[in-house]
């Protein structure tokens, strides 16, 4: 007589295509909006506002007057900045208690929907954010930001219920692949909208909220797929009866809990120190390049709009590449590796000449490759290491950490630059960050990591 098939790994794949799409979903308004045309745009408003109405379209602004913020002197040009970094901080501290309260809730599809429905909504708010009203935008970015980083804890923390150990980095990478795919075609139109606004008939100012608000509505609507497809998982009740009360004296109290708790797995946090440097390399490296393109090695507009379009597509093969090799090598040592081409893009920018286009496209190609391939197996190595049932939780830690102290690496940037008046070193100085990164994570010890969360070891490790 003949066995019942074994359904679950047909359940599985199900499972895992539908929540690639929610990667797909967001990574539009992390391209779009978050890494290329907030801030610019925002800078422009602010001036406005600061300096007296001028038409959307104005490229005449020169002044140098102030806003008023809650009472402090802001320069329009730092406004950006310093919204970004309040909502960095503000997510730093609300993660923590969202992860725990997301582990007590069964319907987690329907938290990671609500928060990127709600996270667009507030993105669709950039639409009104013209003339001198930067105050809409400010809200609109915040609450933006606010929401992505909640659902990426809910996210992530669905990973590892849909997904065996020997699995984790395949599925997690293929995630991120899907991201930098649907982020750069989105961005790509985008582009095209901005850059030949004229051809269309608008102007500059309304190309951009345009296409701000085609970010919105396509982080809103892709996000349907994995709400309508994803199936939630019942919660383990040996988890919810160890703290008594409602869900949020329940949450109080597994926050605490789990503060007090973390010295008993020793693997996590030293790999979670380990992910604080060389990530915030990695997201410095990021966020400074176009600055090191444009003033360091003289590039236009139109070469650094096409090297991060060409990052973006790269990208997409690069983490799959990462992701086959995790499965033949193990993620840690693929990640080790991918920091020592990290290591390699920065000494390598230290010497890279100035207006030469090719060295400056390989070192983009060289970016493209690693970039989503480490974010992508840090994931899924970091799932091996947490206990069953607190996913949320931990992994609210993991993104906790990444904004709490996202500014280490931007901080060094700006003062070597500014004791040495180049962008060369401060851009080499991040190396520091992958060096110490790497040796921590070296030190981590994967197999005991397993262990002590209880979890089943991958083939390879």
């Amino acid at each position: 007589m003949g066995g019942v098939a074994d359904l679950r790994p047909l359940h599985r794949r199900s499972q895992q295509r539908a929540w690639y799409w929610y990667d797909w979903a967001n990574s539009a308004y992390v391209t779009t909006v978050a890494t290329v045309l907030f801030a610019p745009y925002m800078i422009t408003v602010a001036e406005k506002a600061a300096c007296g109405f001028i038409s959307d379209d104005d490229k005449g602004l020169d002044c140098t007057a102030h806003l008023d913020v809650l009472g402090l002197s802001i320069a329009p040009g730092a406004l950006p900045a310093y919204l970004i970094t309040f909502s960095t901080v503000l997510s730093a501290l609300l993660l923590p208690l969202l992860g725990a309260v997301a582990d007590r809730t069964a319907n987690k599809k329907g938290m990671l929907a609500g928060f990127a429905w709600a996270g667009a909504g507030f993105a669709s708010l950039l639409w009104f954010c013209r003339g001198d009203n930067w105050e809409i935008g400010a809200v609109a970015i915040i609450g933006a930001n606010l929401c992505l980083g909640a659902s990426a804890v809910v996210n992530d923390a669905i990973l590892p219920l849909i997904s065996t150990e020997d699995e984790r980095d395949r599925v997690s990478s293929r995630g991120w692949a899907f991201g930098y795919l649907g982020g750069g075609i989105l961005l790509l139109i985008n582009l095209i909208l901005v850059t030949f606004h004229d051809s269309f008939g608008m102007g500059t100012a309304l190309a951009v909220r345009i296409s701000m608000l085609s970010a919105a509505i396509w982080w809103a609507a892709f996000t349907f797929i994995p709400f309508l497809k994803l199936k939630n998982e019942p919660l383990p009740q040996r988890e919810l009866a160890q703290v008594e009360g409602g869900i949020l004296a329940q949450s109080f109290g597994q926050l605490w809990r789990t503060l007090k708790e973390l010295r008993n797995y020793p693997m996590a946090l030293t790999f979670l120190v380990a992910y604080l440097f060389f990530n915030d390399g990695i997201q410095t490296v990021i966020a400074s390049s176009s600055v090191y393109g444009e003033k360091q090695l003289g590039f236009g507009t139109s070469v650094l709009i096409a090297t991060i379009l060409m990052v973006q597509f790269v990208a997409f093969g690069g983490a799959l590449l990462f992701g086959r090799a995790a499965e033949r090598y193990g993620a840690k040592r693929v990640i080790l590796v991918g920091l020592l081409i990290w290591m390699g893009i920065v000494t390598t920018a230290l010497f890279l000449p100035a207006e030469q286009i090719v060295p400056f496209l390989l070192m983009g190609l060289a970016i493209g490759i690693v970039l989503g391939g480490t974010q992508a197996l840090a994931r899924s190595y970091f799932s091996l290491l947490i206990p069953r049932g607190r996913e949320a939780e931990f992994f609210s830690f993991y993104h906790a950490m990444d904004r709490g102290t996202s500014w280490f690496g931007t901080l060094t940037f700006g003062v070597v630059y500014q004791l040495t008046g180049s962008y060369r070193p401060a851009i080499f100085t991040l190396i520091v960050f992958f060096v110490i990164g790497g040796l921590l994570l070296a030190k981590v010890d994967t197999a005991r990591g397993i262990r002590e969360a209880g979890n089943m070891a991958p083939d390879v490790i």
